[in-house]
């Protein structure tokens, strides 16, 4: 693979300012360009198919509707997957929006002649304390018109966009900093202290309009479908028929204890989709492959090598058996005692599944590409690119290439709880022959 500026292609940073890619800043994100790149590379025409069965804020299903070409996408995150369904929509109305907006506006500016008191005793009422921590309470107030709001509109496709830019632009307006992924209310983000709710929600809604806008008036002469599912990827048949994606583009979650279901917290309790720990638990992360060790109750009988995994995968289960047993002894020598040992006995499990389900998707002659990092939770090392490669040409996959797009980890070489083993994010190629 040509050394065409990959070093930044595992991140979201490409992503940040190009229109529609920018609404929804998902911090496990990875660049457009690196799945632009990748359908040139594969000779991929109008009419060609990929599919992301990672597919978060849709990236490779938008690259993909760019080119002219189609996509198959799967996302098991509940609240994630509607974004990317409006992320899709270039067919939205500008005029509708429009005019939903103003609406939008007047019902504010008549909600807001109450006393601010009163505006603060109803969002007290409303909100788990960490949204009342991250808002001012008369920006909050107008955010929760909005929301309210927009739940009287009719039009389910203007009323998906509308509810997008809300969820969109809430970190752009809260006074905690609001980093990715993590949320630290007590301290303040300076700049968000002027803001109002109304105002920059409606400069956030102009600006996704004129992205569709952008975007539709250089690319509104290619055509493509866009089959995208809210579901498990680790099992598609009833979804996705066999032998139908020229190409897979994705970027698996990473064995590096980072939390989606946590991700979203903050818009899933402002928008009313949860309220404590517990809702997030049952209506995300029980959902998601496993990923986090949040995931994990160790009572739970399943954690465990399958059996299709151990006759499949001997010796990669060696390895894998061997690091999974060291990290139960060194987790009892640790202060969290974080379950890290199911956690990569449970990921291996899953990937294995997802693998198994991506080559019965692909056509022959193709490939599957995958993002991946490397981790070493407690200071063992688990390559796991070279041990999906390895465990994709056990299902089936004819050969396998890694190319190393950068180092990592660097950036806590000075913290003395971290280990010292040197990581690094690569691409796996996988190539199905028959």
């Amino acid at each position: 693979m040509e050394n065409i500026n990959m070093r930044e292609w595992g991140t979201f940073k490409d992503c940040l300012k190009a229109p529609i890619y920018r609404w929804f800043t998902y911090p496990a994100g990875f660049s457009f360009k690196a799945a632009i790149y990748s359908f040139n590379q594969e000779k991929l025409v109008d009419g060609s198919t990929v599919y992301d069965p990672f597919m978060g804020s849709g990236t490779t299903n938008l690259a993909a509707k760019t080119m002219g070409i189609n996509s198959y996408g799967v996302e098991a995150h509940p609240f994630v997957f509607p974004i990317t369904k409006c992320k899709l929509n270039w067919e939205i109305n500008a005029k509708d929006v429009v005019k939903e907006l103003d609406s939008l506006k007047n019902r504010v500016l008549e909600a807001n002649k109450i006393s601010d008191n009163e505006k603060k005793e109803i969002v007290d009422k409303e909100f788990p304390e960490l949204v009342l921590k991250c808002f001012l309470p008369n920006t909050l107030f107008e955010l929760l018109v909005i929301r309210n709001s927009i739940k009287t509109i009719e039009a389910e496709d203007v009323k998906l966009f509308l509810n997008t830019g809300l969820i969109c632009c809430l970190r752009e307006v809260s006074i905690a900093a609001t980093g990715w992924p993590y949320i630290a209310p007590n301290k303040i983000k300076i700049t968000s202290l002027s803001k109002d709710g109304i105002g920059s929600y409606i400069n956030f809604i102009k600006r996704m309009v004129d992205d569709i806008q952008s975007t539709k008036s250089l690319f509104n002469d290619v055509l493509s479908e866009h089959n995208i599912f809210l579901g498990d990827s680790r099992d598609t048949k009833d979804i996705i028929s066999n032998e139908v994606a020229d190409h897979i583009f994705t970027s698996p979650p990473y064995l590096n204890n980072f939390d989606y279901a946590d991700r979203t917290r903050l818009e899933m309790y402002f928008m009313g989709d949860a309220n404590c720990w517990a809702d997030i638990c049952n209506s995300v992360r029980t959902k998601l492959i496993t990923s986090a060790t949040t995931q994990i109750n160790r009572s739970d009988e399943k954690w465990q090598f399958t059996e299709d995994f151990i006759k499949d995968n001997p010796e990669e289960y060696a390895f894998l058996k061997g690091a999974v047993d060291k990290l139960g002894e060194l987790r009892l020598t640790k202060g969290g005692k974080k379950s890290y040992d199911y956690l990569v006995l449970g990921y291996f499990n899953d990937l294995y599944k997802i693998l198994k389900d991506n080559y019965r998707i692909l056509k022959p002659h193709t490939t599957a590409k995958y993002i991946l990092g490397d981790s070493a939770p407690y200071g063992v090392h688990i390559p796991t690119d070279e041990l999906i490669a390895k465990i994709g040409c056990n299902i089936g996959f004819d050969r396998y290439k890694i190319d190393v797009l950068r180092t990592r980890g660097d950036k806590w070489k000075k913290n003395p709880q971290r280990h010292n083993v040197k990581l690094r994010e690569s691409i796996v190629t996988l190539y199905k022959k028959n």
